[in-house]
């Protein structure tokens, strides 16, 4: 299931310092994501076991606003070492002015879910030029029906309330298969909470335009050399997955590639 052979995932430690691989790995079985320790997020004490509400853009408009860029401090970090260049890179949502930090995550990916507090309390500390976006992993298996209902609940209008739910449904309630073959009908019961009527949520799930969003989404997971969840990508330009530093030291590096993004330095 990841690239280290996790014993189990039970162990906190274990959970912070790996990844989800991609799509030659076998379907992940479905954990509860620990509570933080102090000593692999600091900065971060919500229980990932309760999912933090989900974070509209109008909501961290003001907050992201009201923060001064901060530098980062400590050694450099080092290309092909820290982070990787992408070649002729660009954003996923060009945005004129801003700074595009893009995660690529999976539902399924139990350490996406322990990151995803952790993600969203440093999206919440970021300057107003920074546009922290979430891409879902479209490495087909048991990514892609996670992957489309990602974009599916954004098209019908629920993705801000229903994401952390969904990750909670996945891992600690366990409600919802882990499968290639997760279909629409058996998702959509999961959305009806938020108003979605099951055959309308099937036939966006089915749609083009799902499929014209995914094979995007796929593109620039290989173009970003995406080989495992969660991955950050700063502006198109370098990609960060999480290694056995944790999750803190990816932010750090994530941070370095902003202010350097901001001072304009090639």
């Amino acid at each position: 299931m990841t690239k280290r052979h996790l014993v189990s995932l039970t162990l906190p430690l274990l959970l912070a310092l790996t990844a989800c691989s991609g799509p030659e790995a076998p379907a992940p079985a479905p954990a509860t994501p620990p509570a933080a320790t102090p000593a692999a997020a600091p900065a971060e004490t919500t229980n990932p076991a309760t999912p933090a509400p989900a974070e509209t853009a109008a909501s961290a408009a003001p907050a992201a606003a009201a923060q001064a860029p901060v530098a980062p401090t400590g050694p450099a970090p080092v290309a092909g070492v820290d982070y990787v260049e992408i070649a002729n890179g660009q954003a996923f949502q060009p945005t004129a002015g801003k700074i595009e930090v893009a995660e690529v995550f999976g539902y399924t990916c139990p350490h996406c879910a322990h990151f995803e507090p952790e993600f969203q309390a440093w999206k919440q500390r970021q300057a107003a030029d920074v546009s922290a976006i979430q891409v879902p992993a479209a490495f087909g298996g048991y990514w892609l029906p996670y992957a489309r209902a990602f974009y599916t609940a954004e098209a019908l209008g629920v993705l801000a309330q229903s994401h952390d739910a969904m990750f909670n449904a996945i891992h600690v309630q366990r409600t919802l298969p882990v499968n290639p073959d997760v279909t629409a009908e058996q998702i959509a019961p999961f959305y009806a909470q938020y108003g979605v009527d099951a055959k309308r949520f099937a036939d966006t799930f089915n749609s083009f335009g799902v499929d014209a969003k995914l094979n995007r989404a796929k593109q620039f997971a290989v173009k970003s050399k995406i080989e495992g969840t969660p991955s950050l990508v700063v502006n198109g330009k370098y990609t960060v997955s999480v290694d056995q530093q944790g999750f803190a030291k990816m932010l750090a590096t994530v941070d370095y590639l902003v202010a350097r993004e901001r001072g304009g330095a090639n």
